[in-house]
């Protein structure tokens, strides 16, 4: 670039920047406002609980009053509407492949909740055409302003997939239990997302402990693990109670939240529900907007 190229195109963003503050100033442009919150739900291995939390957190958000809708994204062992009794005909594959729209395929659980079912083959996106991209983007757009929150419950481990939802996901909670193998798993996936990936905010939850002093001591050891290791401090989001009403609620295909609301363990995900729903978070124009988490999606490759 020659040396007056350069100074026009610093004179150009000096004058955009100048008009754009001075439109800030009047009051004509508002750069930070609600948005949609994007919450991957995640662990290093199954067996943790993570689709359990991630179905009554989205029920306990609704009653909230949150517009919510989970994304099943766990092509391998995809179960949110098995676990929530809700019979799904169409899922994601369907709209890729322009057989039904995002509207068909879009099931109501408890609570007003919206569920979009798995498809297998997620990372095949990333292989989608020009006018394939475009498509899918306009028909998840139009949820923008319907929605509140969207869950991705993602699958377990590290593996390409799992690694897909979590990077476009602006939050991520982390499930994981007190057995030793959860907890190293669940470093292995902090570490991978962060070094490779470049998240650095993550909150844990420990499902299935018998006390909050339990929990406690798991969340000290990952969060002292992660400090020594990666520089990198984890928060602390709560804990669930191991609790006999979650197998009970299961049997029964409902989300224990809602059919045993005094129970030991929905007591604990209400109150995480309430943290969660407590936070005010604002996003300029883009960050805030679906179209922004399926861009990421499809625009990135990861291995």
């Amino acid at each position: 670039m020659r040396p007056d190229q350069a100074e026009a195109l610093r004179t150009l963003r000096k004058k955009d920047k100048m008009s754009t503050e001075g439109a800030d100033n009047r009051g004509e442009k508002k750069d930070y406002r609600p948005g949609v919150r994007m919450i991957s739900v995640t662990s290093g291995k199954g067996g943790v609980g993570k689709t359990n939390i991630a179905a009554n957190l989205g029920y306990l958000l609704s009653r909230m009053n949150q517009k919510v809708m989970i994304l099943d994204a766990d092509a391998g062992l995809a179960n949110i509407d098995v676990i929530l009794g809700i019979n799904s005909l169409y899922n994601l594959s369907h709209v890729l492949n322009g057989e039904r729209t995002l509207a068909d395929t879009l099931v109501e659980g408890p609570g007003g909740i919206k569920i979009l079912p798995s498809a297998s083959g997620i990372p095949e996106m990333a292989e989608l055409s020009r006018g394939q991209k475009l498509t899918l983007l306009d028909e998840l757009n139009y949820l923008n302003d319907s929605l509140d929150f969207i869950l991705i419950d993602t699958g377990a481990g590290i593996s390409s997939n799992v690694m897909y939802f979590n990077m476009a996901a602006r939050e991520i909670i982390v499930v994981t239990s007190p057995e030793p193998t959860a907890l190293t798993d669940a470093y292995a996936l902090i570490k991978v997302l962060y070094q490779r990936h470049a998240k650095r905010r993550f909150r844990l939850i420990v499902n299935m402990v018998r006390n909050p002093t339990e929990a406690k001591e798991v969340y000290d050891r990952l969060s002292n693990a992660t400090d020594q290791f990666l520089n990198l401090t984890i928060e602390y989001l709560g804990y669930v109670l191991l609790d006999e009403k979650v197998k009970q609620a299961v049997l029964q295909q409902k989300a224990v939240a809602e059919v045993y609301p005094n129970s030991s363990a929905a007591k604990c995900l209400f109150r995480i529900a309430k943290e969660i729903c407590s936070e005010e978070i604002l996003f300029s124009d883009e960050e805030g907007t679906i179209k922004l988490f399926w861009e990421n999606i499809i625009g990135r490759n990861c291995g």
